[in-house]
């Protein structure tokens, strides 16, 4: 086995509500579903199944104005302690109160989902475990788009800032990366959807940043990584290509 540095690790996001603001970590760990405690608590419609029951910030972008944390997690398969920041600086746990906040924005009645599990498959990720993103592909798009852009838009759980002259994310699919023992299985591109068209602080939307996308890098931006083996991460640390 040969490992090839391609950069390091500068930023690991975790958002314990899918599609609430999430929450920036200096040290995480990796677990068999992804980020430990990312995605893990979610809002339904329970009268559409699968994916399309999920409530988002494609139906309700006030939701990414909402600032969740977890305070807590004693064991692996744990339940977290959540604190939930509203916009105007108030307080919730996952509770009855949360979804009543939530519920205001939308006629679609709407119910509350956790999940203790680790298996991917039966947390409220999406199309893979953890996303990826890279400075480089970022300035590119910040090219194309000719505006600055934050990174918050694309909601990756980690930001690698590549070393001079390495490959982009696109030529890792199908390959292993290694973070110290760490591995990753980087699986498939992003394929963006309105999400990203959101200021994370307006809530303004923009679809030609999504347009833009569409038309110069065919919808993908990052890419989905899939967990070979578990273990810790810290910022500042070294990504190995695996050949």
């Amino acid at each position: 086995m040969t490992l090839h540095s391609i950069g390091e690790i500068s930023e690991i996001n975790r958002f314990p509500v899918k599609s609430f603001a999430g929450e920036s970590l200096q040290t995480s760990h990796i677990v068999n579903s992804g980020l430990d405690g990312d995605r893990c608590f979610a809002f339904i419609d329970e009268t559409k199944e699968g994916w399309d029951g999920f409530i988002t910030a494609r139906d309700i972008p006030n939701m990414l104005a909402y600032k969740a944390k977890i305070i807590r997690k004693d064991h692996e398969d744990e339940l977290p302690e959540l604190v939930v920041t509203s916009p105007d600086g108030r307080i919730f746990n996952w509770s009855v109160e949360l979804l009543d906040e939530i519920q205001r924005y939308s006629k679609r009645k709407i119910s509350m989902r956790c999940y203790k599990t680790q298996n991917a498959d039966q947390m409220a990720v999406d199309s893979g475990s953890i996303l990826i993103i890279t400075d480089t592909t970022l300035r590119k798009l910040e090219e194309i788009w000719g505006k600055r852009l934050d990174k918050r838009r694309f909601r990756a759980n980690l930001v690698v800032t590549l070393d001079e002259n390495s490959m982009n994310e696109g030529n890792w699919i199908g390959k292993r990366i290694q973070i110290g023992n760490t591995e990753l299985q980087i699986d498939s591109y992003c394929e963006r959807c309105s999400m990203i068209t959101i200021d994370p602080d307006t809530l303004e939307r923009d679809v030609s940043l999504l347009k833009k996308i569409n038309e110069e890098m065919n919808l993908n931006f990052g890419v989905y990584a899939s967990v070979i083996k578990p273990g810790p991460i810290n910022i500042g640390e070294k990504v190995y290509l695996v050949d």
